[in-house]
């Protein structure tokens, strides 16, 4: 292990992570010495060393994160910083969270060497369909489902019936972000609702049962998945997002799973990531596993073969900071060197190491149905709560690593004066080392405050949207810049 920290600290080979803002991988670059960011959003207003973010900005109508990553690396500002960082003879590596196949001919042309499995093959595993079907070829067990397509309400209630699921569903289909695409149905009139988006497509039925969300990242080597630590989901409560069921965060905790369940939840990811070596899949993904919390059953939730938002607090546990984060080991088998490590050995001491730390993240969006132009925004930095237990700015910072306690919190600032919000905009992220979930299943009081003064630190001027006028992502196309995911 010693020698891979030398090695990721002395290889100059520069490595980008592209996106809309640094994130996922923010903080990687205390190990890497060659790694740094190219984003479009500026959350330090010039002032992060690693960090680079164009200049000139014109309005674009983007559509998803891969036409953001694809509008920056045509950019010619970013291309100019590529080659400025880049030694001769040196063929720089990019990462990124969402690309597609325009995105792989970018960088064929530039030659870039994007440091992913290919778009096809994440495309195919990003399937829940798919997913499942592999999953069942190894003995993953999932929820009781059925996969299958229904034409209306009494084709689902037949099929239903037959496999014994009963009649409190949840539905997905293949592909979706965020909860955006899975439904909770009970009746025909909650059917009737969703009829358009599941009927006559591949769909995933499952018997819904009381669980706990876990989110688990890992790395598929040549030598085998190593896995980062269990962490709870943050999801569908409403001070945070409009969809239900949609992901705000992530939190780790020393008693997220007891010993034996952290332990069968690893060795389905193990068993799913060697599986997936036969896809033809290398590298870094993460699993949504599901806790039956009336059996204590342990069940495969979803894949997303890709860095996630749960990486956050990957690469700052104490397994991360006892070796190397789990995301160098990405890295490892991307660089081309030869490489021996002992997965068995690592997996068992970051399962013992992962109970001993706290972390949690969140995504606070914009939740209320209005269009506003931000006038003042909070600052990206760390933020702390004072004598009086209020949240105050305390100084700027590069990232979250140095937290120490309850009482602080990072905050990355997303949209800055003069964007506009809309309801289910992503304003910033909040890092802290408190604990953010009550027993109860809803948010602690301590993280509502946390909410409430981050938004209490907006000041801005509502729009209207004129009558008939054509809504982009929620706020008037003509008036307003949009701005991406």
């Amino acid at each position: 292990m010693s020698e891979i920290r030398h090695y990721m600290r002395t290889d100059e080979t520069p490595v980008f992570f592209v996106g809309a803002t640094a994130f996922n991988l923010l903080g990687l670059d205390r190990w890497v010495r060659g790694f740094s960011y190219i984003t479009y959003y500026d959350s330090w207003d010039g002032t992060h060393p690693r960090v680079f973010t164009p200049s000139e900005k014109p309005y674009v109508e983007f559509d998803s994160g891969e036409s953001v990553n694809n509008w920056l690396l045509r950019n010619h500002e970013v291309r100019a910083h590529i080659e400025r960082r880049t030694p001769p003879g040196t063929r720089p590596k990019i990462v990124m969270v969402f690309f597609n196949e325009e995105t792989e001919r970018i960088c064929d042309e530039l030659d870039y060497e994007l440091i992913l499995p290919s778009h096809a093959l994440r495309e195919r595993l990003d399937s829940k369909i798919v997913t499942t079907q592999i999953a069942d070829s190894v003995g993953v067990p999932s929820v009781p489902n059925i996969l299958t397509t229904v034409e209306d309400w009494d084709d689902l209630e037949k099929q239903t019936d037959k496999a014994g699921l009963g009649q409190d569903l949840v539905i997905q289909t293949a592909y979706g972000d965020s909860g955006k695409t899975t439904y909770f149905v009970t009746s025909e009139a909650e059917f009737a609702v969703i009829k358009d988006e599941i009927t006559g497509v591949e769909i995933k039925i499952m018997k819904r049962i009381n669980n706990r969300p876990i989110a688990i990242e890992a790395v598929l080597t040549r030598h085998g998945t190593v896995v980062g630590p269990c962490m709870t989901e943050i999801t569908g409560h409403t001070e945070l997002t409009p969809y239900r069921g949609g992901w705000a965060g992530n939190e780790m905790f020393p008693m997220v799973l007891d010993d034996d369940s952290r332990h069968e939840a690893i060795k389905l990811v193990r068993r799913l990531g060697d599986r997936l070596s036969k896809e033809g899949y290398r590298g870094f993904f993460e699993v949504d596993v599901l806790l039956d919390t009336d059996t204590g059953d342990v069940y495969l939730g979803e894949l997303n073969p890709r860095v996630s938002g749960a990486s956050a607090v990957t690469n700052v546990t104490a397994g991360a900071y006892a070796d190397v984060p789990l995301f160098a080991f990405h890295l490892l088998e991307y660089s081309g060197i030869d490489f021996e490590i002992d997965v068995d050995e690592i997996n068992r001491r970051w399962e013992e190491l992962a109970s001993e730390d706290e972390w949690s993240n969140m995504v606070i969006k914009h939740t209320a149905d209005t269009v506003e132009r931000i006038d003042v925004a909070p600052k990206t930095g760390r933020y702390v709560i004072d004598h009086f237990g209020n949240l105050v700015y305390s100084h700027g910072d590069l990232d979250w690593h140095l937290l120490t306690n309850d009482n602080e919190a990072f905050f990355l600032r997303i949209y800055q004066e003069g964007d506009y919000r809309w309801k289910g905009a992503d304003l910033g992220i909040l890092v802290t080392k408190a604990h953010l979930e009550a027993g109860h299943g809803g948010l602690s009081l301590h993280a509502k405050y946390l909410i409430d003064a981050i938004r209490g630190m907006y000041r801005v001027t509502p729009v209207k949207v004129s009558d008939g006028e054509e809504a982009v992502d929620g706020f008037p196309s003509k008036a307003v810049p949009s701005k991406g995911n």
